[in-house]
């Protein structure tokens, strides 16, 4: 073989070299190491003490009742988050689907808090949600009704973490949605406008499905960053109050000094629990998803 056939084959391996590095070096190798420790009992305080215990780790997390308080929160995030934010982005990309110039005002002004650090976005919301001198409260009084302790509840502040993480979200995903509505092309509406359909018509059976593809990826992504929220709640609640807002990932952080073989089997279950989400969702939707 000369040396220019040689290169044709192996160019392509090469070109991949750069990227598939990293991805073996910090996913692949991280994900085996997790899966390693989950079956010690590691003390990272004090390695010495560290032993291979096989699945006693797994066995505990299946039987402790914070496991399972730590999971129901989870799943009220991802729920309230993901179906909050995909409903009011869809709702708010209709009326943006014109292209004038205020839209684009709003649509950048939306934009804006998913671009602002988490932690400035937690902060200004922590102060906005005190109990006493909180602008949020201020406006409840002025119209009438009872204020809210927001955070300091353990019956609120679940509530309270949805709606900042929804407002932070909701104009990225906003965004992708009105791009998907534009690309849709306007003979499609025309034509069904001469057979007399109705606007509702015409936006379930023309607009979601042209749009679904990208529907379905928000679904995906948020369902997947929903599960690993971690940020918000460490800034805002701390998994408090009564461990109303600990979330998996909190979770499995207030483990990582004494008991990393314990968190690492939980982070390896959380890995399990979105892979079966994943793959339901694949199942379940793909089908019904329109690629044009």
């Amino acid at each position: 073989m000369d040396k220019k056939r040689l290169w044709e084959a192996i160019r392509p391996y090469i070109m991949v070299l750069p990227a598939m590095t990293g991805i073996i070096l910090f996913v692949i190798y991280p994900v085996i190491y997790l899966i390693k420790l989950s079956f010690y009992k590691y003390n990272l305080m004090n390695k010495d003490k560290s032993k291979f215990i096989g699945f006693d780790n797994y066995t505990e997390i299946f039987t402790r009742e914070d496991f399972y308080g730590a999971l129901t929160n989870t799943v009220v995030y991802t729920v309230g988050v993901v179906g909050f934010t995909m409903l009011l982005s869809l709702l708010i990309a209709i009326w943006l689907n014109k292209k004038t110039r205020f839209n684009a005002v709003v649509q950048a002004g939306i934009f804006t808090p998913h671009i602002i650090s988490i932690v400035s976005v937690a902060l200004v919301w922590m102060w906005l949600m005190e109990p006493n001198h909180g602008m949020l409260n201020f406006l409840l009084k002025a119209i009438g009704l009872p204020s809210s302790p927001w955070l300091q509840s353990s019956s609120t502040a679940m509530v309270s973490v949805i709606i900042v993480s929804v407002w932070q979200n909701i104009g990225y995903y906003t965004l992708i949605i009105v791009a998907a509505l534009q690309s849709v092309p306007p003979s499609i509406y025309e034509a069904a406008a001469l057979d007399n359909a109705s606007r509702f018509k015409m936006f379930y059976k023309i607009t979601l499905p042209l749009i679904s593809p990208q529907l379905f990826f928000i679904l995906i992504i948020m369902t997947i960053g929903s599960f690993k929220v971690f940020d918000t709640v460490k800034i805002m609640t701390a998994g408090g109050p009564n461990n109303a807002t600990t979330t998996l990932v909190y979770y499995i952080y207030e483990f990582r000094t004494n008991s990393i073989g314990y968190a690492s089997a939980t982070g390896v279950v959380l890995m399990g629990i979105i892979a079966i989400l994943t793959f339901i969702y694949f199942r379940l939707l793909s089908k019904k998803v329109h690629y044009q």
